[in-house]
C-alpha cells in the first residue's frame, strides 16, 4: 500500500500544477501528448521487448491506450457538457467499477470489495457535491466511460502482471506508454489547439514534471502498487486522491474549500479502508 500512497501524495500536487498554471492556457490535448509523450521516453531504455511475447506486447499496449490514452479523451470531452464540481463528482464511481469489474471477471460477488468501495464513494461525495445542473445525462455518460477506462486498466494490469511475475514490471511498462502515445496521438490530430501552446518558462517546466514525475514514474509505480494490495485497497485507494488533493491546494494554493465537507469526507474514507483490512483479515482468520 506504499507505492499507492506515496503516488496519491504525488498526485495531489499535480492537480494544483493543473488547475493553477495549465488549465485554460495551454491546449488539454497538447498537455496530454506531452505528458505521455515523456513518459513514454523514460521507460523506452529499459523496454526489453524481444523477450516479450506479441501477445503480451500488445495487452499492455491496450491497457495502456484504455487506461491513460482513452480515459484522457473522455475526462476532456465531458468539460464540453458539464460543470467542474460536476465532472469530479462523476468521477467517485471509479471505485464501483474496480470492484465490480474484477468480480465480474472473477465469476463472483465479493460484498467485502464492494461495502468498501461504497463507504469510499460516499465519502468523496460529501465532498465533491456541488449541485447538478440540467441536461448532465450526456455529460455523466462520457465521465462513466472514462471512469471504466481508468478502472478497466488497473485490474486488467494487475490481473495480467499477476499471470508474468517472472518479468520485470519496469521492462515491460513502456509498452504501457506506447499505446496510450498512440491514443493521445490521434487525439491531438483530430481535437487539438496549436495556437495554445505553452508560452512561459514555468508551464513548459510543469509539463516536464508531469510527463516524467507525475504520469512516467507515478503511473508506473501505481500499477506496479495495484499488483501488491487486495482490489478493496486498490477502490478505496482511488478516492483517497480526493481529499488528498484538496488538502495540499488548500494548504499552498490557499483555495476555497469546505473544510467541514473534506474532514467528513476524509473520515469516511479513511474508515472505507480500516473496515476493508478489518473484513479481509477476519476473512483470512476463519478460512
Amino acid at each position: 500500500m506504499a507505492y499507492l500512497l506515496t503516488i496519491t501524495l504525488l498526485w495531489a500536487f499535480s492537480f494544483s500544477l493543473i488547475g493553477v498554471y495549465l488549465a485554460g492556457q495551454v491546449d488539454p490535448w497538447f498537455s496530454v501528448w506531452t505528458r505521455i509523450a515523456l513518459a513514454t521516453l523514460v521507460f523506452l531504455p529499459f523496454l526489453r521487448i524481444k523477450q516479450l511475447s506479441t501477445k503480451l506486447t500488445t495487452q499492455l499496449m491496450l491497457i495502456g491506450a484504455v487506461q491513460l490514452g482513452a480515459m484522457y479523451g473522455f475526462y476532456y470531452h465531458s468539460f464540453l457538457y458539464l460543470t467542474v464540481p460536476e465532472v469530479l463528482l462523476f468521477t467517485v464511481m471509479t471505485p464501483i467499477y474496480v470492484t465490480l469489474l474484477n468480480d465480474a471477471l472473477e465469476k463472483r460477488f465479493n460484498k467485502t470489495f464492494f461495502i468498501s468501495a461504497f463507504i469510499a464513494t460516499l465519502g468523496a461525495v460529501a465532498i465533491r457535491f456541488d449541485g447538478l445542473n440540467q441536461g448532465f445525462f450526456i455529460g455523466f455518460l462520457i465521465v462513466q466511460a472514462s471512469n471504466l477506462c481508468f478502472a478497466s486498466g488497473q485490474v486488467f494490469y494487475k490481473r495480467l502482471m499477476q499471470n508474468h511475475q517472472h518479468i520485470k514490471q519496469a521492462n515491460v511498462f513502456g509498452c504501457f506508454f506506447i499505446g496510450a502515445l498512440i491514443t493521445a496521438s490521434i487525439c491531438l490530430l483530430l481535437f487539438g489547439d496549436l495556437t495554445q501552446l505553452p508560452v512561459t518558462s514555468t508551464q513548459w517546466g510543469i509539463l516536464v514534471y508531469l510527463g516524467i514525475v507525475a504520469s512516467g514514474i507515478g503511473f508506473f509505480v501505481w500499477n506496479k502498487g495495484a499488483t501488491l494490495v487486495n482490489v478493496g485497497v486498490l477502490a478505496v485507494m482511488n478516492n483517497l486522491l480526493i481529499p488528498a488533493g484538496i488538502v495540499v491546494n488548500l494548504l499552498i494554493w490557499n483555495r476555497d474549500a469546505d473544510i467541514g465537507r473534506l474532514l467528513l469526507g476524509g473520515a469516511i474514507i479513511t474508515f472505507a479502508l480500516l473496515l476493508n483490512e478489518y473484513l479481509i483479515n477476519k476473512q483470512i482468520k476463519l478460512s
